[in-house]
C-alpha cells in the first residue's frame, strides 16, 4: 500500500491502535483489505491496566500471531489464590499442560500488536488524531491530523470510553462515567508468595470489586483494586483507600517487607455495559471500550477488545450493503456477549452482599472439581452463560486444550 497523501482511501479506517483496533486492522489487512490505523499515542505507549490475560484473552491472540516471546515481560500464571472477606483463601491452580493465563504490561503487549498489524500490511500511524468525521452515503471521511483527508469504505472506532469518533458522529449520549473505576501501580522488590501468585482479595469494603496483585518477571507486580461506581464513597477517599490497602496485614505479606511502589497509582474509569451501547452508526462500527465491552463481574476487558475488533472485522468482511453489515456486527456481539454479560450482573449483585461472597469462596474451595472447573470459567474459557445457551455445548466443555 502506498504511503498516505493529502487524500487517502482505503477500505477501512480503524481509529485507535489498542487490543481491539489492532485487532480488527490484522483481521482486515490479512483478508487483503487496505487498512490505515491512526492512534493520537506514539507506540510503545503506557496503558492504564491490570495487565491481566485471561483465558478468553489468549484465544483471541493466539490465532492473530501473538507469541510469549514477542512481549519481553510476558509472565505465565499457573497458579490463582482468592481471599474471602472472612480471611479464606482458596489455591485455585490453573490447568495442566499449557498457558491458560498471563500477565504483560500494555506497553508491550500493545506494541507487539501493533507490529503483527504492520507486519498483516496495515498502514499504522501514531501521533495522528481524527479531528472530524463525516458519514457519506457510500463512505465515511475523516480529517486525521498530519495526513489530511482519509476517505474510507468502513471506520472501526477503538478509541476507548469517551469515543472522539463517537462525539464527533452526534450519537454520545453525554455523562456517562462507567461502570468501574480503578486504580494501579507498580511495584518492585516483592519477595513475599505475591511474587509468582496471581491474589485476587475481596476485601469487605470493596465489594464486589476487589483487589489484586499480579506478577511480572523480575520481582514486580502490577497491585490494584476496582470498584463499581455507586456514586457514595467511590470519589475522594479512593486515594485515601489507597494508601491503607497494602498496609493490611494478609497484603503486606504477600508483597514482602522490601516491596518499593513504582512511580505514581493511576486511576481509570472501566466501561461495562454492551447491552446498552450504540454498537454502530451507519458505516462506523465501535468496538472495545467504545462499544462498553468490558467484563461486568470482573473489570476485565482485553479478551471483550480484541474479540469485538474480530467481530466487526469480519462483519465487514462478509460484505454486503452497510446496514447489512452494521447488523451483522451486532447479531454478532449479541450472540457472543450479551447473555453472559446479563448473567455476570446476577452474579455482581450477589457478590457485593459479605455473605454470599464468603459463600461462593467457600463452594469453588470444596473439591478438586470445584477449584479445577471455577477458575476455568472465572478465566472465561466458558462463556458463563453457557449453561443457558445450549447452542454453544460442545463435545470436550471445559476441556480445552490450551491456547498456547
Amino acid at each position: 500500500m502506498t504511503e498516505p497523501s493529502a487524500l487517502t482511501t482505503v477500505d477501512v479506517l480503524v481509529v485507535g491502535a489498542g487490543p481491539a483496533g489492532s485487532a480488527a486492522a490484522i483481521t482486515l489487512a490479512r483478508d487483503g483489505r487496505s487498512v490505515l490505523m491512526v492512534d493520537k499515542a506514539v507506540f510503545p505507549r503506557d496503558k492504564c491496566c491490570g495487565d491481566g490475560l485471561t483465558t478468553l484473552a489468549l484465544r483471541e491472540l493466539a490465532p492473530l500471531g501473538l507469541q510469549p516471546d514477542m512481549v519481553p515481560s510476558w509472565q505465565s500464571v499457573h497458579d490463582v489464590w482468592l481471599r474471602s472477606p472472612s480471611g479464606r483463601e482458596v489455591h485455585l491452580p490453573m490447568p495442566s499442560g499449557g498457558i491458560f493465563a498471563a500477565t504483560t504490561p500494555r506497553r508491550e503487549l500493545d506494541a507487539a500488536l501493533v507490529e503483527l498489524a504492520v507486519d498483516a500490511g496495515a498502514v499504522v500511524r501514531g501521533g495522528r488524531a481524527v479531528q472530524a468525521i463525516r458519514r457519506l452515503h457510500d463512505r465515511v471521511e475523516a480529517d486525521v491530523e498530519g495526513i489530511g483527508i482519509v476517505r474510507a469504505s468502513y471506520v472501526i472506532a477503538a478509541d476507548g470510553m469517551w469515543s472522539p469518533t463517537r462525539k464527533m458522529l452526534g450519537v454520545d449520549a453525554g455523562g456517562y462515567l462507567g461502570e468501574w473505576h480503578a486504580f494501579r501501580q507498580y511495584a518492585r522488590g516483592v519477595t513475599g508468595t505475591a511474587a509468582d501468585r496471581l491474589y485476587v482479595w475481596f476485601e469487605p469494603d470493596l465489594l464486589p470489586g476487589y483487589a489484586w496483585s499480579f506478577p511480572l518477571p523480575d520481582g514486580r507486580v502490577n497491585l490494584g483494586y476496582g470498584v463499581t461506581r455507586d456514586g457514595e464513597r467511590r470519589g475522594k477517599d479512593m486515594k485515601a483507600l489507597w494508601a491503607d490497602l497494602w498496609q493490611r496485614p494478609h497484603i503486606a505479606a504477600a508483597l514482602g517487607p522490601d516491596v518499593e511502589f513504582e512511580g505514581r497509582a493511576t486511576a481509570w474509569p472501566i466501561p461495562a455495559a454492551i447491552d446498552k451501547a450504540r454498537l454502530a452508526a451507519g458505516r462506523v462500527l465501535f468496538v472495545g471500550d467504545a462499544a462498553r465491552a468490558t467484563d461486568v463481574m470482573t473489570g476485565e476487558g482485553i479478551g471483550q477488545a480484541l474479540l469485538t475488533g474480530r467481530l466487526a472485522a469480519e462483519a465487514i468482511v462478509e460484505g454486503g450493503a452497510a446496514t447489512t453489515v452494521a447488523e451483522r456486527y451486532e447479531r454478532l456481539v449479541r450472540a457472543e456477549l450479551f447473555a453472559d454479560h446479563r448473567m455476570s450482573k446476577v452474579l455482581n449483585r450477589l457478590l457485593a452482599r459479605p455473605l454470599l461472597a464468603r459463600g461462593a469462596v467457600r463452594v469453588v474451595g470444596l473439591n478438586d472439581f470445584t477449584r479445577r472447573n471455577f477458575v476455568r470459567w472465572m478465566f472465561e474459557d466458558e462463556p458463563r452463560a453457557i449453561a443457558l445457551t445450549p447452542r454453544r455445548w460442545h463435545r470436550g466443555f471445559l476441556h480445552n486444550p490450551a491456547p498456547y
